[in-house]
Order: structure tokens, then C-alpha cells, then sequence
């Protein structure tokens, strides 16, 4: 499984959000968009192929079952570990901050 810790998600990187639409309003990573899981098969074609495409949840369990989802379809893409949780508890740039 390819996974970074959030520390290694570079500025300015694609990052997928597939919580909720409620957990997202609530935080998320600043820059994120948000496709839920939920609605994950039909609006795959909004990610940009051409870039890199992290993926994050709430801990990294979800996105890491969409990042196998992705897999399987020959898209490559990158989980990262500790999810939005991680992200705001080591103080990066989030929609609170």
C-alpha cells in the first residue's frame, strides 16, 4: 500500500477528501477537495491524472479503501496515514487555523 505520513504530503499536492460532506464542513486539510466515498464511483473522472492524487479521511481507513478502489482500476494514488485527525493535531494548515 502506497501510504506517507501527513508530514510528507507536499505543498500544493491534489488531495482527494473522502469524508462526508458534514465531516468536511467540519475540517479538513486546507486545499482538499472534497468526493466522498460515498459518490466516490461516479465522480471519479474530477481527479486530475496527471497529478499526483492524495487521498485522506478522518484516520485513513476510508481513503486507504479508495486508494485499493483506484488501484484495481489501474490509478495510482497515495493514502495518507492519520488522516485529517493527524493533519490538524500536528498543526497544518486546515480550515480552523
Amino acid at each position: 500500500m502506497q501510504e506517507v505520513n501527513v508530514n510528507e504530503v507536499p505543498k500544493g499536492a491534489q488531495i482527494i477528501d473522502v469524508r462526508e460532506p458534514d465531516e468536511f464542513a467540519e475540517v479538513h486539510a486546507v486545499g482538499a477537495v472534497n468526493i466522498p466515498m460515498s459518490e466516490f464511483t461516479s465522480r471519479v473522472g474530477e481527479l486530475d491524472l496527471d497529478r499526483d492524487i492524495y487521498l485522506i479521511c478522518k484516520s485513513g481507513g476510508r481513503s486507504g479503501q479508495v486508494r485499493e478502489y483506484l488501484e484495481q482500476r489501474g490509478i495510482d494514488a497515495i493514502n495518507i496515514a492519520g488522516g485529517t485527525s493527524d493533519w490538524v493535531a500536528q498543526g497544518l494548515p486546515n480550515s480552523r487555523s
